[in-house]
Formats: structure tokens, sequence, C-alpha cells
């Protein structure tokens, strides 16, 4: 299953330009031919290695911006009381409010930049064995364990309730 931060076979479309030197992404190094678009879909690519060192707060700011990226203003209804994770994803995304898909996507790249200060965009993503492993061994994602537990809550407190 895809994180929902990188979605399985997401790519952007024609919003973004080319990182001016007065943004704020840190001291990237960019090929006047780089656009934003190609920085971005090579930051989300990136973060994919660094889930499990980033705070949820930061994921939740992450998720954010790739959402008005690639969907843009918060377009769904807010979720249940019951669905905590949906819900704080869902006023991350809210507050962003008519943030633009470029500012979204400088923020983006600064955050990963910040989270990787020795990641370099213009170096290609290495896979498999040749890999480093930096970042230490296999993503588990603790969302598994969440949704059990609160599975297992909603059958006990429904069987007290029928008994």
């Amino acid at each position: 299953m895809a994180t929902p931060l990188l979605p399985a076979g997401a790519t952007t479309g024609d919003s973004g330009g080319e990182l001016s030197s007065g943004d704020d992404s840190g001291d990237m190094e960019t090929d006047p031919s780089r656009t934003l678009a190609e920085l971005f879909e090579k930051a989300a690519v990136h973060l994919q290695g660094l889930v499990q060192v980033a705070s949820r707060e930061q994921l939740l700011y992450l998720y954010a911006r790739y959402k008005q990226v690639k969907v843009g203003n918060c377009n769904t209804p807010k979720p249940s009381f019951f669905d905590f994770e949906g819900k704080q994803k869902w006023e991350a995304w809210k507050a962003l409010g008519d943030s633009s898909p470029s500012q979204a996507m400088q923020e983006y790249i600064a955050a990963v930049k910040k989270l990787d200060p020795g990641w370099n965009p213009q170096i290609p993503e290495k896979k498999g064995k040749e890999a480093k492993s930096g970042f230490g061994g296999p993503v588990v994602s603790s969302l598994y364990h969440e949704e059990t537990i609160r599975m297992a809550l909603w059958i006990l407190l429904i069987s007290l309730f029928y008994r």
C-alpha cells in the first residue's frame, strides 16, 4: 500500500514553474532547466526514505502541501470525529486555504531539505542495494496497529451494548 505522501503512480500536472534564487528552499543548487515540479517529485520520492525520522507534525505539514499540489484546495467533507488520523490530515490540508500549488511545492521541497540537509536533488536516487542505509531498516507502519486497536475497541463496545 502506498503512503498518502506519495500515492502509487502519482504525477505532477502542469502546475509549477522554476525555482528562483529568491525562494526559501534553502541553498539548493538548481539547474535553470530544472522545474519546480521536477524538484517536487524528487522530494516526494526522497521523503519515502525519511518517513521514520519525521515527526507526526512534519508528516502532516508535508501531507497537506502534497494534497494542495495534487488536488488543489481542500474539497472533501471533514472526516468523522472517530477518524482521528483522517481528521488531522483534513485539518492540515484545509488550513492551507487558497495557497498556490507553486508555493506548496516550494514549502514541501524546503521541508524535505530540512529533514535531510545532505539531500541533493541533482543526484539521482539510488535503488535497491545501491541505496544508502543511513536511516535504518524497513519502514513499518504503526497505522495498521492503530486501526487494529480501534476496530477491537469498536467490537468490544458493540458487544457490551448488545448484551
